[in-house]
C-alpha cells in the first residue's frame, strides 16, 4: 500500500474517500482492504485510473464505488469548497473601491451552488436509482443511467475560469496566503476532473451493464451462478451438466462469451467460468473441436453450425 500512495500522493485521497486510515504499516493493499472492509479491485481501479494506469472494470463493486463517490461529494462540499472561500476572504482586498473582490466572492458562491445541486442531484436521484436498481426496486425502471450520462458535464472548467482571473486581475499584498489559495484551487480543479472520469469511466459502464442484464443483484447472481458452475464441474467431471450442453451448442453456433452471456441472462464472467470448465472435462481447447463434438452428440443440427 506504501508503493502506491508514494507513486502518486492523490491516492491519499483516494483512501480517505474508502475511509481507510493511515498508519497501516507495510501491509498490502489486499490485507489493508480485508481490515477496512473494503472491495480491493475497486479501490485498485479507482487508484489506477486516477494514476493514468491501467485499470480493470470485470470486478468492480457497484456498492464500494458509489460510497466512494459520495464521500467525495462531502469532502468538496463540507471541507474543499468551504476552504477556498476563506481562504480567499483573507488573500483578497475586500475594500477595493471598485468591489473587484466582492465580484470574486459571488462567482465562487455561485459556483459552489452550482456543485452543490450537481452532487445533490447524483447522490438523491443518481445514487439511489443505483440502490434501487442493485436491491432489485421495480422503481428502478423510472429512470437509466444513460439519462445521467448524456446530461453529466465536467464541473472543473468554472474553477478555472477563477483561477485565471484571480492571476490577471486580483493584485493582493498577502502574496504567500493568495499563492496558498490559487495552489488549492488548482488542486481541487484537479480532484473534480478525477471526480467527473471515475464516474464517467467507472460507474456508468458497470451502470449499463447492469441495466443490460437486468439484474436485481449483480453480486448475489454472479456468485450464486458460480458456485453453481463449481458444483456441476464437482458433481460430473465427465458428463456436462444440462447448461453446459446448452453452452457448446451455442459455441457450436459461432457466438462468443460475451454474445453467449447476453443470450443466457448471465455474465461474461459465469460463460467463461462454464467454458473453462467444459475445457477441463472434455480436454477440448478450440472452438472447432466443441463444435464436432456438439454435432456428434445431437446438441446442435450441422445447419446451424457456423463455419470455423
Amino acid at each position: 500500500m506504501r508503493e502506491l500512495i508514494r507513486c502518486n500522493s492523490a491516492i491519499l485521497m483516494v483512501l480517505s474517500r474508502f475511509d481507510i486510515s493511515l498508519g497501516f504499516g507495510d501491509k498490502t493493499v489486499a490485507d489493508v482492504c480485508a481490515e477496512n472492509d473494503v472491495d480491493a479491485p475497486t479501490l485498485l481501479a479507482v487508484a489506477n485510473l486516477i494514476s493514468g494506469r491501467d485499470y480493470s472494470v470485470s470486478d468492480i463493486s457497484i456498492d464500494s464505488l458509489t460510497g466512494y463517490l459520495r464521500r467525495a461529494h462531502s469532502y468538496f462540499l463540507d471541507f474543499s469548497l468551504p476552504a477556498i472561500r476563506r481562504k480567499l476572504l483573507d488573500s483578497i482586498d475586500c475594500s477595493d473601491a471598485d468591489g473587484l473582490a466582492f465580484v470574486v466572492l459571488r462567482y465562487f458562491d455561485d459556483y459552489v451552488r452550482e456543485v452543490r445541486a450537481h452532487m445533490e442531484y447524483e447522490d438523491n436521484t443518481v445514487f439511489a436509482y443505483i440502490d434501487s436498481l442493485v436491491s432489485g426496486d421495480p422503481k428502478a425502471a423510472r429512470f437509466s443511467i444513460s439519462d445521467f450520462a448524456e446530461h453529466h458535464r465536467p464541473m472543473e472548467s468554472k474553477l478555472a475560469e477563477l483561477k485565471d482571473m484571480l492571476i490577471r486581475y486580483c493584485p493582493t499584498r498577502r502574496r504567500d496566503m493568495f499563492n496558498s489559495v490559487l495552489f488549492d484551487i488548482i488542486n481541487c480543479e484537479q480532484d473534480l476532473a478525477s471526480h467527473c472520469a471515475v464516474e464517467d469511466t467507472l460507474l456508468v459502464p458497470e451502470v449499463l451493464e447492469l441495466e443490460r442484464q437486468g439484474l436485481c443483484r449483480q453480486s448475489a447472481r454472479r456468485h450464486g451462478d458460480d458456485r453453481q458452475a463449481a458444483a456441476d464441474a464437482a458433481a460430473a467431471p465427465s458428463v456436462l451438466s444440462a447448461r453446459e450442453q446448452q453452452i457448446v451448442s451455442l459455441v457450436a453456433r459461432g457466438l462468443s462469451n460475451k454474445e453467449i452471456a447476453d443470450r443466457l441472462c448471465i455474465s461474461v464472467h459465469t460463460a467463461t467460468t462454464h467454458r473453462r470448465n467444459i475445457v477441463a472435462k472434455l480436454d477440448i481447447h478450440s472452438q472447432a473441436g466443441l463444435t464436432i463434438y456438439a454435432i456428434a452428440n445431437h446438441l446442435v443440427d450441422l445447419s446451424e453450425v457456423k463455419t470455423v
